[in-house]
């Protein structure tokens, strides 16, 4: 889910040509286990993501509450 930044980062490929054209659009869910995976079983109904698009749950600071990300890409604008 989260990329790390290498030293070769900087270096132009043609799959990061590509890639510089898709802008990330990132969506947090937070709350119960049950619920959250309710919702993406919802969302995957409707073709929104792949359940396993989603990240792992992560637990917060909350007690029974989690946290679950997605990177979804779009065009970006003007190109």
């Amino acid at each position: 889910m989260f990329q790390p930044t290498g030293s070769g980062a900087d270096v132009p490929t043609d799959s990061s040509a590509q890639t510089d054209k898709r802008e990330p659009i990132r969506l947090l869910m937070f709350g119960s286990l049950a619920g959250v995976q309710s919702v993406i079983k919802s969302l995957h109904k409707r073709s929104f993501a792949e359940p396993n698009d989603w990240s792992q749950p992560i637990p917060t600071e909350r007690p029974g509450e989690v946290m679950v990300t997605l990177t979804k890409y779009r065009l970006r604008a003007g190109d």
